[in-house]
């Protein structure tokens, strides 16, 4: 069941999968922080603390202690599709953006069909179903057309500042499908990519056998992507995860459309 689509799972299998995605524990993309503590290795000698640990225990021998960076977690930010083309996945993914909001990351959350909806709010009830729900009256918009390159233009213009910075790691959820001009998608995903550190597209298409990219949005949004990603299972939504905690580097840039 974890490796199951959900797009083919029965009623019964899709509480299974509900359930099992309310219990995720994701490991969460952490970023050096600018405060230090003591510990027992590193490079710079934490010769204060030394001193003190010695004197304090009456000890002769020296054990040695080195200044290391604390670590915090990074900002999530996800956007996710709730068109009519990703109707069969977008409920999941939702209760998958609530066990990352239920995490103790500072996660911001936001559904677009044809206008983008903040929903973080909604989203930090601990019941995922009372959270759905929440969500599901303050959306008007679900199952409809799609207009990804004016929902991140809305993202860019208004939220990027509060939500995004420059710390944070990006997740647009969306299988491609657009209505509008791509070369708009195209600009806002180029604006999206220098604010963010990290920016990760989910496809629930992307891990079929065969798949290419063949959508005019997805081709328009695949330069500006660090990773692209399945999002169909239980399982490629646990292996994301593992992608945040990977080493990074950020590829080159193509320059704006």
């Amino acid at each position: 069941l974890r490796t199951a689509d959900f797009a083919e799972l029965t009623p019964a299998e899709a509480r299974e999968a509900a359930a099992m995605l309310a219990a995720l524990k994701p490991r969460l993309p952490l970023r050096p922080s600018r405060r230090y503590r003591v510990g027992r290795r590193g490079t710079r000698l934490a010769a204060r603390p030394m001193l003190r640990r010695s004197l304090g225990a009456g000890a002769e021998a020296v054990v040695f202690r080195f200044w290391q960076r604390r670590t915090r977690e990074r900002p999530i930010v996800l956007v996710c599709d709730i068109s009519g083309s990703m109707e069969r996945y977008s409920r999941f993914l939702l209760r998958f953006a609530h066990a990352l909001s239920r995490s103790g990351a500072p996660v911001d959350v936001f559904v677009f069909g044809t206008r983008l909806t903040r929903i973080t709010r909604e989203l930090r009830v601990r019941d995922p179903d009372a959270a759905l729900q929440r969500v599901a009256v303050k959306v008007v918009d679900w199952s409809g057309g799609t207009r990804i390159g004016a929902s991140l233009h809305e993202l860019n213009r208004r939220w990027v500042r509060r939500t995004v910075r420059s710390g944070a790691v990006v997740i647009v959820v969306s299988d491609g499908w657009e209505r509008d001009d791509p070369a708009q998608l195209a600009r806002e995903m180029a604006t999206l990519s220098r604010s963010c550190h990290r920016l990760i597209w989910l496809d629930p298409l992307a891990g079929r056998p065969g798949f290419k990219p063949a959508t005019q949005g997805l081709l328009a949004a695949l330069p500006y992507v660090d990773d692209f990603l399945p999002c169909a299972s239980v399982a490629s939504l646990a292996a994301l995860a593992e992608r945040f905690v990977r080493p990074f580097n950020r590829t080159p840039r193509p320059t704006d459309p």
